[in-house]
């Protein structure tokens, strides 16, 4: 059975979900299987041509969906983003914070100064500041659920993307810490960490450091690299009501690789 085989069952119906990140990739799967999944969904990117098509495409399926521009490196997008949900919705059930920029590949020691900010600022900074504001939402409707999109990266030392891991670590910090914060108001925060998944990212890296895809398929158990939905299923397991007792919780989406 592949994923396209997999009949929806109502996993989010009812609930009102924000996804970042979701112009492409796994964020775009996410979009179109939590609204298949019953969820109305709210899309932020900064690609607004891609976020209408994929609103087109929810909307035709007969799903809810709308699209906000939003730049993660800029804290006052994110919470305006934010806001719109509130505006659009009244409140806010789920996030699937996804959005990520990959550095240049190389070396510790030829890491830029830039890429080194941009790391901070989108791998890690963006989460700190989604979160809360969606925190802040949630309260409102009596609680909800966060899922960052952490990386394999993140669990072991990763000398072509160092700068990338270590935010990528970081934040698998902060979901534990706002998971043991916010329990207590209902409010669960997850942390996924996806292996090698057949996006543009990898894409851009193998392009960047051509064999970087044929690694990850020797690596897996599985011969293969993992598909976008396939990652987004977790996801909407964790932000649905059947996984009310998973909290703090950085499971790995990655075929095994980590095992």
């Amino acid at each position: 059975m592949t994923t396209t085989d997999i009949t929806p069952i109502g996993l989010l119906t009812g609930k009102v979900v924000f996804i970042t990140g979701a112009s492409r990739g796994i964020g775009e799967a996410a979009a179109k299987l939590f609204a298949r999944e019953g969820a109305a969904v709210v899309l932020a990117a900064r690609s607004t041509d891609a976020l209408d098509r994929i609103v087109a495409e929810v909307r035709a399926d007969g799903g809810v969906a709308d699209a906000v521009a939003m730049d993660l490196a800029d804290r006052a997008s994110i919470r305006a983003a934010v806001e719109r949900v509130g505006e659009l919705h009244g409140r806010l059930d789920g996030a699937f914070n996804n959005g990520a920029a990959i550095q240049q590949p190389g070396p510790l020691d030829s890491t830029s100064d830039e890429d080194i900010d941009e790391q901070f600022a989108v791998n890690f900074r963006s989460h700190w500041t989604a979160m809360t504001a969606e925190a802040a939402l949630m309260r409102q409707g009596g609680g909800g659920a966060i899922v960052n999109t952490s990386s394999i990266g993140s669990r072991r030392a990763n000398p072509v993307l160092p700068a990338y891991g270590a935010m990528k670590r970081a934040l698998n910090s902060i979901t534990e810490s706002a998971a043991v914060t916010w329990a207590g108001e209902g409010i669960r925060v997850n942390g996924i960490t996806p292996g090698g998944t057949a996006t543009a990212m990898i894409d851009e890296w193998e392009a960047a450091t051509p064999g970087v895809i044929e690694t990850f398929n020797a690596r897996s158990p599985l011969g293969r690299m993992a598909e976008p939905r396939e990652v987004a299923e977790v996801a909407a397991w964790l932000l649905s009501d059947r996984a009310a007792m998973v909290i703090g919780a950085i499971i790995p989406v990655d075929g095994g690789v980590g095992a």
